[in-house]
């Protein structure tokens, strides 16, 4: 064997995409296995669940859990998430803990649901996402390393660009990697990450702040607009309806920016504002008793303004 031939022959063999797969796989159930033999009881508990949540999709199982598709269960998940998280907003443990497990059994269930299908299994589910997080955590699981949150971001960030590269060509548009099912504020918050994921969006906050404000003062003239037409004119009415509904979903959109811009989720923004109008509201119903219904608006205004009071300002 020549000089030549020799070094050739200790280089090393170029991965294809099926050997880094398959390194991947191997790393996860590896790594995978040996952390899960520390959480033996968390092990056996889930394994308890799919018992359970197996057993009634057998054949003298529960006739509702028989009777129900991954499609009528797509509604049930939305739901058990959305109590999930109002239960994190709420901020006590015991509803959170149980919210989850509620997740947790809809997608076993719906698991359960596609391999009687002959579709996929819960092997399946499990087996991608712990390959996904390989791959997505080469600072943890390869040779990269991450200092900070940031870094760790950016090494995920990098990953997932690499994997849905080779599914780009299919795709028509940045944005077609939002569900169109998210609840409209979460598919909001995603459809301004993708944007801003290619550089359109404003250089700070601020900008997005002004933006809101444009929306709103456009918003203010389409409502005023409708307040000054005459109601006898059906076309009239349709149209500033129409216009009315779309610069309030510009407002609600812009508003969603803003939320994006400073890091906050405005799901979870909303919610605890209804939390606590919820909380007023009721000092109001307390103060009026059975007048409620019959007091004016400005004794009402009286009592929520003393219910305001009372909270601790958010602010020192």
């Amino acid at each position: 064997m020549d000089e030549n031939a020799a070094r050739q022959g200790s280089r090393k063999k170029a991965l294809t995409p099926e050997d880094r797969a398959a390194i991947v796989r191997d790393v996860a159930r590896a790594q995978g296995a040996a952390r899960a033999a520390g959480e033996r009881d968390a092990a056996a508990r889930i394994v308890e669940l799919l018992g359970v949540v197996w057993r009634l999709r057998d054949e003298d199982g529960c006739p509702w859990d028989r009777s129900q598709s991954l499609d009528s269960m797509a509604q049930n998940l939305l739901e058990e998430a959305a109590e999930t998280h109002e239960a994190i907003a709420g901020g006590a443990d015991p509803q959170v803990c149980e919210e989850l497990g509620d997740t947790l059994m809809n997608v076993l269930l719906m698991a359960r649901i596609a391999e009687q299908e002959g579709r996929f299994g819960l092997a399946d589910v499990a087996a991608g996402i712990a390959e996904k997080l390989v791959r997505r955590h080469p600072h943890v699981f390869g040779d990269r390393r991450a200092a900070d949150v940031e870094e760790a971001l950016q090494s995920w960030n990098e990953a997932k660009a690499e994997e849905k590269r080779a599914r780009q060509a299919a795709r028509r548009s940045v944005l077609d990697g939002v569900p169109e099912a998210l609840p409209a504020l979460l598919a909001a918050l995603r459809t301004g990450e993708k944007a801003a994921g290619v550089g359109f969006d404003w250089p700070d906050a601020g900008g997005a702040l002004l933006k809101l404000e444009e929306e709103v003062a456009e918003l203010r003239a389409a409502a005023e607009a409708a307040a000054r037409s005459d109601p006898a004119d059906t076309a009239a009415q349709a149209a500033l309806r129409a216009a009315l509904e779309e610069e309030l979903g510009d407002a609600l959109f812009s508003a969603v920016n803003v939320a994006r811009k400073h890091g906050l989720d405005p799901e979870l923004a909303l919610r605890r504002a209804i939390g606590k109008f919820r909380r007023r509201f009721a000092v109001v119903e307390r103060a009026l008793g059975d007048r409620l219904g019959r007091a004016d608006l400005e004794e009402m205004e009286r009592h929520w303004q003393v219910a305001s009071a009372q909270e601790p300002p958010i602010l020192p």
